[in-house]
């Protein structure tokens, strides 16, 4: 005994030490966790970025493109000079530079829709975030619920358990006093070895109900936590029968972002194909550049000089040498800043593109534009329907689950009843072992039931706070 006591006490101090390392996370802590955390919740966030940048490079298309070119070269044998266009047969290097600017004055008003078109996904991808946050936390508070009742069970297979290790004593002290038969004995093994079971089995539904929050979280397996048990009971002036499906639907429309969503695109459909039939209109623009170039043949004048030139000429078949004045320029070679200066060059236009047949690619666009509304009107409906779908059923359930708990409250005070009768009938011996278990399990059975009909109620009423925008508290 001495030997075995410190190794108690070691285990002891291991136990508290690893509940004092565990953090208790409440059901706002959960909701606030894997809202940040999930990846789910990452790829919606990425998708408003992605709509942000779509919708900046629209409105940057009303302004002018600007381009600037710089080019250099050789060119060798009979070429072109570019700076003087005169042909030559020697080797020539050259340097040109270049810009370019356009702005489109009017393409069938496809940049506004564009805008217009692109602002309204932007909003869609924000309301996708704000409805994939909200599908987080119901299934986050689902599981959290999940835990609790798990939990509350098997705090109750615990007592159960206690309360059979008595009954076991008492009859042990019975047999002993010889007032009860030793094979009475046995019941009481039988329902200890079933209290076990239950045990086990609670305990296996809270670790599995724990992995399946902590996927929820997408958490660390290296955070240990454990969540916060709020007491659980039914709000005093809840009433399900006085819900009405109608009322609870609209109310959700106005305030489900999915919904939201869904109309947004809608509305994106629609200018889709009046951007489509921008491309049977004509567009206009308007450009301009400057340019400017250098060559290693380019020459500059620097003024005129006078020389006779003689000549030989032929009087009477005798030749005669005569100075005749003649003019010619002086030129240098000219310098680089001072060519790109002398070829500065200057232009500005318009074009006008009128579109006449493209192989019904424009006409086929337009229809595909039409097609597209039609689809998001579809997928529209399909999401209302299927929140009205939701909505029925999450009433139902709720004015179902009230009577399923009413059931199980009056089926709980019975059992109660019958177990306190058959206690006082079993300490007067005039009902046996088995007799005596077998009304305590059916308090069992209606407690256990009781326990399931009440996190059931509760859940259902959540759920319906949800959908008429309330926010998920267990208090």
């Amino acid at each position: 005994m001495q030997r075995v006591l410190p190794v108690i006490i070691s285990l002891l101090s291991l136990a508290i030490l690893d509940l004092q390392a565990q953090e208790v996370w409440s059901l706002e802590k959960c909701i606030e966790y894997a809202q940040k955390n999930s990846i789910t919740v990452k790829q919606a966030e990425a998708g408003i970025q992605n709509a942000e940048l779509t919708h900046s490079l629209n409105r940057s298309q009303r302004l002018p493109s600007i381009n600037g070119t710089i080019s250099g070269g050789a060119q060798f044998g009979r070429t072109i000079d570019p700076t003087t266009n005169q042909f030559r047969t020697e080797s020539t290097t050259f340097n040109s530079y270049s810009l370019n600017a356009n702005v489109t004055i009017f393409n069938g008003n496809r940049i506004n829709n564009s805008i217009q078109q692109s602002k309204l996904d932007l909003q869609a991808a924000q309301l996708d975030a704000e409805a994939t946050q909200y599908n987080l936390a119901l299934n986050i508070a689902t599981a959290y619920l999940s835990i609790l009742l798990s939990t509350e069970q098997l705090e109750n297979a615990r007592n159960q358990l206690a309360i059979s290790q008595e009954q076991l004593e008492q009859t042990d002290k019975l047999i002993r006093a010889g007032q009860t038969p030793e094979n009475e004995r046995l019941n009481n093994m039988a329902q200890i070895a079933r209290d076990q079971q239950s045990i086990i089995q609670f305990e296996n539904a809270v670790a599995l109900n724990y992995l399946n929050l902590r996927q929820f979280l997408e958490v660390d397996p290296s955070v240990n936590f454990v969540i916060e048990k709020p007491a659980i009971n039914i709000p005093f002036d809840a009433n399900p029968d006085t819900y009405n499906e109608r009322e609870v639907y609209t109310t959700a429309l106005g305030i489900l972002p999915q919904i939201k969503a869904a109309d947004k695109r809608v509305e994106s459909a629609a200018i889709g194909v009046d951007i489509a039939k921008a491309n049977l209109l004509p567009s206009l623009g308007i450009g301009g550049s400057l340019t400017t170039n250098f060559s290693d043949r380019g020459i500059r004048l620097d003024g005129t000089e006078e020389f006779i030139r003689n000549s030989t000429i032929f009087i009477d078949n005798t030749p005669v040498e005569v100075g005749f004045p003649v003019e010619r320029n002086i030129t240098s070679p000219n310098p680089y800043f001072a060519q790109l200066g002398d070829n500065f060059g200057q232009s500005l236009g318009a074009t006008l593109s009128i579109p006449i047949f493209n192989r019904n690619q424009n006409k086929i666009s337009v229809q595909r534009a039409r097609l597209g509304v039609i689809n998001s009107e579809l997928q529209n409906r399909q999401d209302r329907q299927t929140i009205r779908t939701n909505i029925q059923n999450a009433v139902a359930n709720a004015k179902a689950s009230k009577r399923t708990f009413e059931a199980a409250t009056k089926s709980l005070e019975s059992a109660q009843a019958a177990y306190e009768n058959a206690q006082k009938s079993y300490d007067l011996g005039a009902i046996n072992t088995l007799e005596f278990i077998t009304a305590r399990n059916t308090l069992d059975q209606a407690n256990v039931e009781l326990i399931r009909s009440k996190y059931e109620y509760f859940f259902n009423l959540k759920v319906v706070d949800f959908y008429l925008g309330k926010p998920l508290k267990l208090n």
